[in-house]
């Protein structure tokens, strides 16, 4: 598929997707004959990994490292047991670092939530006769 079709399903930019190219995050499977990025269905699932990366504060290193890691372990040949489990235990770091990210958005959010309650009460107060 196009870049256009990946951005809409992505829910990314062009600019965006052309920025984790240009990064090497993602490159495009394959050019069509006028010179087109054209992307795979794996393509767009690397981007939808980065997408929801992005909200937690990880940075394209992270995300590199990250990818890198799956992306041994996703290859056809299956690494030697060593490896495996040392590419597990990055994959591993990332979840319980993305699970603290998460709690911290949580209570972030119940904050936000709160001081939204307090204006409302204090509008409904001022609003009275």
């Amino acid at each position: 598929m196009q870049i256009g079709e990946v951005a809409a399903r992505t829910e990314l930019s062009l600019r965006t997707i052309r920025h984790y190219e240009e990064t090497g995050l993602v490159i495009p499977s394959a050019r069509s004959q006028g010179g087109f990025r054209l992307y795979t269905e794996a393509d767009v699932a690397r981007l939808m990994v980065i997408r929801r990366m992005k909200p937690l504060g990880f940075t394209l290193d992270e995300m590199r490292d990250l990818l890198e890691a799956t992306d041994r372990l996703d290859t056809g040949e299956a690494p030697a047991a060593e490896e495996r489990d040392r590419l597990l235990e990055r994959v591993r770091a990332y979840e319980v670092t993305a699970a603290r990210k998460i709690e911290d958005l949580r209570i972030q959010l119940a904050r936000a939530e709160d001081f939204a309650a307090t204006l409302r009460t204090r509008l409904e107060r001022s609003a009275r006769p």
